[in-house]
């Protein structure tokens, strides 16, 4: 693991002065983990937040009727655990490896502390922060007003920006994960890959998915 690359190419970090800099690489600790490891559960203390190093960590929760909703999937240079640095209160949700990998962590107390001396930081804090409001807003708009065929066309849009690609996205993850993330089962998906498909919409090579009518997907 690069740390010091990967803070430093960080939307967090990036552009902080070298001696804050170097003060965020010094604490940061590195930590290995293995799939489907468990980095945090809902209502453990929120003792510090976590970057994604390596691999892949699915943030969720579950019902009590013991049905997962993924709320966001983070990859690589994506922090995750934010919010209970700055409450101190317990994480929210769960947190768990999809893939083996690595992460960094950011003690709580300590960062506070570098945060106190140098208030630009909360300024950086602050943008990811407000970049994450927005995307949860999006999701429960998603989940609360917008049909499936709608939130799996807005989601391979999402995956275009994302991936900066032009015509095709590659699934990160598994169909049962992102039926998850939809707030659907793997059946439906399945058949609305499908449907999307018959109608000349996408076409579908296991985790690669060709985008054929854009503006049609985007009017679902």
């Amino acid at each position: 693991m690069d740390k010091r690359a990967l803070i430093g190419a960080s939307m967090l970090f990036g552009g902080l002065p070298e001696d804050q800099f170097e003060a965020v690489v010094r604490l940061a600790v590195e930590k290995k983990v293995e799939k489907g490891e468990f980095i945090f559960h809902e209502g453990d203390p929120g003792n510090g937040f976590y970057m994604v190093a390596e691999g892949k960590v699915k943030i969720f929760k579950m019902s009590f009727a013991g049905k997962e909703q993924i709320l966001h999937i983070f990859g690589a240079g994506e922090p995750f655990g934010e919010v209970p640095v700055f409450h101190g209160t317990p994480f929210p949700a769960n947190a768990e490896a999809l893939a083996k990998g690595a992460l960094l962590f950011f003690p709580r107390d300590v960062f506070i502390s570098l945060v106190q001396e140098n208030p630009s930081l909360a300024l950086h804090m602050l943008a990811i922060l407000s970049l994450r409001l927005r995307r949860f807003v999006d999701q429960i708009e998603n989940l609360s007003l917008k049909e499936v065929p709608a939130r799996l066309a807005g989601y391979l849009l999402y995956l275009l920006e994302e991936q900066g690609a032009v015509e095709s996205v590659e699934l990160e993850i598994s169909k049962g994960q992102l039926a998850s993330l939809l707030g659907t089962i793997p059946e439906t998906l399945s058949r609305i890959f499908a449907r999307m498909s018959d109608e000349g919409l996408i076409a579908v090579d296991g985790k690669k998915i060709r985008i054929l009518d854009r503006a049609a997907l985007a009017r679902r």
